[in-house]
């Protein structure tokens, strides 16, 4: 054995050797150390400052023991001995080692808080040619920062001397050389000792002159008189875990380059043993065990199985903690308002003893699972409890190793007998103040105030020092199938049914309408799934909403809105979901219930609780509630009581004595969700209202919050698309197969009575033609643009493919097509008609009726229309907020908002509607002696138009979510086609029909005397009037309109005329 061993060691030295001797070998210079990369510890130095370094460090070096020295050992130096995001500091004094530019706060803000002040030290080369068996040869990097917007100082890839600042933020990067030593002082430690090399800031005078230019880096000066003393502790312990730092100067105070003393800490990292031993310290805090507090006094089920380390670092580590209200405090001002042992700064005294937004993280979670002889489990666990101020961001804290007064180094035992985790935590950087006792639990279970996957306390080991702290960590139901899916979390105990069944009985009221109402609809509820908790488990997903919402009813002021989230948490006996091929055990024994008991189960109401969270600024009071309550499956409405963490200052706490367990429990909600059923005829919005049961003079009391949301879609929402687009589709089938009656019904009637047919108006007929010719060319059914753009956006590509669906697209364009052939055949009647008026003899041109004046008068109306509906809407939207330039369609594609074309688009619409305009105005013009329009004609196509407005107007009306906040939802008080255009629309196209029918039914003659109002007449008679030609014969008629029929004597009178 002995001969291996040398041989081994022998082996072991001849590899060093070799290395070493290759590293120094002069096959190349070194690397310039500001070229290095920080990635190689073994990266060639020059080392050129050794005898700086040794004069500077000779304290360290002359008491240094002997190091044992391995590859392995050294490989593990560089992540030991770096560490990132530590804390600094400078004693107060006339140099500051550098500025800081606080113009990134807003004029006259006093609410900003302190910038931090962190370091990163990162060892960058280790020297394995030892000049000393005590020592080594090491380099590195240092970046200190002053941070008040977020960042933080980092060690780059390539190292090299810098200083940037900028508003808000200053970073200053050192590069050191040193040596490596160990000492037994202290109980055994490591110094790091390094001279650097930077750019320093010039002194604050000169700052002062650069503060009023705009972001200008100050002038730098070289220094390389820096010394920098690390001290790592060489047994990682609860009291040794630390690592202290000094950086001083080494120019004299009236060097411009001189700057106060810099102090650093940190901790012993993820790369070094922690080695259990604070026994005393844990009995000083726990014993007995467990530790008999409040939790512990009230017999709660807590988690004690064989798997609590495993629990602890995946769902507690590096998670942020909520603190906890001491809503139960009863004593001064300071000692209610005190943040645990926690230093309190001035964010934190703010809160007033509620906390608001104060978290506890805790760090570098070590637990060591053990089983004693009667293989019951316990642990031994150690921990960093930091306190996270209100403005700190979260993954700024969760990565800071600094030892200070926000945070407490612990260490402590776990038993499964008690399932309590008792620990001793020690504040800041030493011994000293290992006054802290810590208790931390498991539940196993749900409730209205119990909704957290850990919860504990801090209190103090010496006497009424500070009120017991208490933190906990809320889990969101939707994790429980996801991070927490292996949770011990596994039931829900109701404790708020009676009232919730009050609160249902007092809005249920018995009456006939309700009951009709019920026989007609249904709601979501248990489907006929034979797994009662696979039905449960899609029920609740129906019930889940994730939407945005506005107030109810809609204001008429534009208001940014709240995204409504309500997570169903239990169902019946279901928690969280349920996945029946994960659960095949339970799937067979629910499949044994009877159909009838079923069925019966399905009518009653089931207990639910719930999660609600409402984002938004005004709606702070309601942002996050516990529910827990029924839910009543016959009309979809669901009743709960709400439990709300009120954060509040500790007096205001205090004095409501009926708060439970510091939750303000007098909150009734109430949810109706919209039917399954007729989802195309009524909203599918849910409605919320949240209402607070407390006095007015309460200062715990809220206004109501009532809300609706944007539709909703339940699982089986393609079918419900699908059927309010069929039911759509099959009323366009409708209405256009009475417009083909229409206007077949139009062309018999010409045939029969000819003479009237020159006095129909072709710009009336363009009209129509062009509104069936752009569903043909561009795929858009312009006859039902206002209905499809809301219910059709939102469907999707599989909706597409549907084959019902096509056959009505298909059908439907069938129609349209033979609509506009059929109004083109009546346009080329009337036109031929026209031409076959000039070949009367003796021709006068003005008994010809014309449509260029009839076009002219149209078009002037409608432009002034649409300019006032520009105008109006200009004037409207210069009330309501900016609105944004860009929307998002269904498909996600980004368009660019035009609201004029949108208008436009419509107004088009209007046109139609009123198609019967131009000939009114030609009636006029031509002082009409006939009926040019058969009654069945100009009725019937005015009813198809209304049709679409009654129906838009009886219907629930449907905003589409896929589209952007500000274009999606329209205010029915402010958009052109509201419920006013659609009463308005349809008046005036019936008085249009009113018109026409009295100006064919009385002639020019008697209109006139009718009209007659004094000495003047509303309708002039005119020299020349359109007269009736000589009647013809049907056939006779048609015969000339075919074309070609007496040309030559039409073009004879045309040459006569000009003659």
């Amino acid at each position: 054995m002995e001969i291996i061993s040398l041989v081994s060691h022998l082996w072991a030295l001849t590899f060093i050797l070799s290395f070493a001797s290759t590293t120094s070998s002069p096959v190349g210079p070194p690397k310039p150390m500001a070229e290095a990369t920080a990635d190689d510890p073994f990266m060639p130095h020059a080392y050129s400052r050794f005898p700086e370094v040794e004069k500077q460090c000779r304290q360290f070096l002359s008491s240094s023991a002997k190091i044992e020295f391995d590859v392995n050992r050294v490989n593990g130096f560089k992540p030991e001995l770096s560490f990132s995001k530590g804390d600094w500091s400078q004693e107060p004094g006339d140099s500051a080692l550098m500025p800081f530019d606080g113009s990134d706060a807003l004029p006259k803000s006093t609410s900003l808080p302190d910038p931090l002040l962190l370091a990163t030290f990162m060892l960058t080369h280790i020297d394995l040619t030892r000049h000393s068996p005590n020592a080594l040869n090491v380099s590195g990097a240092l970046a200190i920062a002053i941070s008040r917007n977020g960042t933080f100082p980092e060690v780059g890839r390539y190292l090299a001397p810098e200083f940037h600042i900028w508003p808000g933020s200053s970073e200053l990067r050192i590069l050191f050389e040193g040596v490596y030593t160990e000492s037994e002082k202290n109980g055994g430690e490591s110094v790091v000792c390094l001279l650097g090399n930077a750019l320093l800031p010039s002194r604050k005078d000169e700052w002062v002159r650069i503060s009023g230019s705009k972001h200008l880096q100050p002038p730098v000066l070289k220094d390389d008189r820096i010394l920098l003393i690390l001290h790592y502790p060489k047994t990682f312990t609860l009291t040794s875990r630390a690592v202290i730092g000094e950086m001083r100067s080494l120019n004299g105070f009236s060097n411009p380059r001189y700057f106060d003393l810099v102090r650093l800490s940190s901790q012993l990292g993820a790369y070094s043993n922690y080695q259990f031993g604070a026994e005393k310290l844990i009995s000083k805090a726990c014993t007995p065990y467990p530790y008999e507090d409040d939790v512990a006094k009230g017999q709660l089920e807590v988690y004690k199985g064989a798997f609590f380390c495993g629990i602890l670092n995946r769902f507690v580590s590096g998670e942020i903690l909520n603190v906890v209200p001491n809503w139960n405090c009863n004593s001064t001002d300071d000692y209610c308002s005190k943040l645990g042992p926690f230093e309190t700064n001035k964010e934190i005294r703010a809160t007033d003893g509620g906390f608001a937004n104060v978290g506890i993280i805790m760090q570098d979670v070590r637990c060591e699972p053990l089983i004693d002889q009667n293989n019951a489990s316990s642990a031994k666990v150690s921990a960093v409890f930091r306190a996270v101020p209100p403005w700190e961001n979260q993954y700024t804290a969760g990565q800071r190793s600094g030892l200070n007064g926000l945070s407490l180094s612990a260490e402590g035992m776990w038993n499964s007998s008690k399932g309590q985790l008792c620990m001793v935590g020690c504040l800041g950087l030493g011994d000293k103040e290992c006054n802290s006792r810590i208790c931390l639990y498991i539940p196993t279970f749900f409730s209205i105030k119990q909704r957290n996957i850990i919860f504990g306390t801090i209190s103090s080991i010496k006497e009424n020092t500070h009120f017991p702290l208490s933190f906990e960590r809320p889990i969101h139901p939707s994790q429980l199938w996801t991070k927490f899916s292996a949770s011990p979390l596994n039931q829900y105990k109701y404790s708020k049914i009676k009232l919730a069944g009050a609160f249902l009985e007092r809005n249920e009221p018995f009456d006939f309408g309700s009951i009709i109402k019920k026989s007609l609809l249904s709601y979501p509820r248990k489907g006929d799934n034979s797994d009662e908790l696979a039905s449960l488990s899609n029920l609740a997903d129906d019930l889940t909403l994730h939407v945005p919402a506005v107030g109810d009813p809609i204001p008429k002021n534009r208001t940014q809105w709240p995204f409504l989230q309500l997570e169903i948490l239990s169902i019946g006996p279901l928690v969280g979901r349920y996945w029946a091929f994960q659960n095949a055990s339970a799937s067979k024994s629910t499949a044994s219930a009877s159909p009838k008991a079923s069925s019966t189960e399905r009518e009653l109401l089931l207990n639910v609780s719930a999660e609600l969270t409402l984002s938004g600024k005004n709606y702070t009071n309601g942002s996050l509630l516990y529910l827990e309550g029924l839910y009543n499956p016959i009309n979809g409405k669901m009743y709960l009581i709400g439990c709300r963490d009120v954060r509040a200052s500790w007096q205001i706490l205090f004095e409501s004595a009926d708060l439970e367990d510091g939750l303000d429990c007098l909150i009734e909600v109430k949810v109706e969700y919209p039917p399954t059923t007729a989802r195309w005829l009524i909203s599918p919005s849910a409605k919320v209202s949240i209402t607070s049961q407390r006095n007015d003079d309460d200062p715990l009391h809220f206004n109501s919050i009532e809300l609706q949301t944007l539709p909703i879609l339940y699982r089986e929402q393609r079918e419900d698309i699908l059927s309010r687009r069929s039911v759509e589709g099959l009323l366009r089938i409708f209405t256009l197969s009475i417009a083909i009656f229409c206007i077949f019904s139009q062309l018999l009637y010409v045939k029969k009575n000819t003479n009237d047919v020159p006095y129909m108006s072709l710009v009336m007929l363009g009209v129509q033609a062009l509104g069936y010719s752009v569903p043909l060319i561009t795929g858009v059914e312009a006859l039902f643009t206002r209905l499809t753009s809301e219910s059709l956006d939102s469907q999707s590509y599989d909706l597409n493919k549907n084959q019902w669906y096509w056959i009505i697209d298909y059908l439907v364009k069938i129609l349209i097509l033979a609509a506009f052939l059929l109004t083109v055949r009546l346009g080329q009647k009337v036109w031929r008609s026209r031409i076959r008026l000039l070949t009367r003899s003796p021709l006068e041109l003005w008994r010809v009726p014309n449509d260029k004046r009839v076009l002219l008068y149209s078009f002037g109306v409608h432009a002034v229309g649409f300019l006032i509906i520009i105008i109006v809407h200009f004037i409207t939207n210069s009330y309501r907020p900016a609105r944004q330039e860009m929307y998002i369609d269904s498909s996600g594609n980004s368009h660019k908002l035009r609201e004029w074309g949108i208008e436009l688009e419509e107004y088009i619409g209007l046109i139609q509607d009123f198609f019967l305009l131009p000939q009114i105005i030609g009636n006029f013009l031509w002082q009409i002696k006939c009926k040019p329009l058969k009654k069945s004609y100009y009725i019937g196509i005015t009813v198809v138009r209304i049709l679409p407005h009654v129906y838009d107007y009886i219907r629930a009306p449907i905003f589409n979510p896929y589209f952007s906040e500000e274009y999606e939802f329209v205010n029915p008080s402010l958009d052109f086609y509201s419920k006013f255009g659609d009463v308005a629309i349809p008046l005036v196209a019936v008085v249009f029909v009113v018109v026409v029918y009295v100006q064919q039914r009385w002639n020019y003659e008697k209109l006139s005397e009718t009209l007659r109002s004094g000495q003047k007449k509303l309708l002039p008679m005119g020299s020349r009037v359109y007269e009736r030609l000589p009647s013809l014969s049907s056939a006779t008629f048609e015969a000339e309109l075919v074309s070609g029929v007496n040309e030559n004597e039409v073009h004879n009178n045309l040459r006569e005329n000009r003659g």
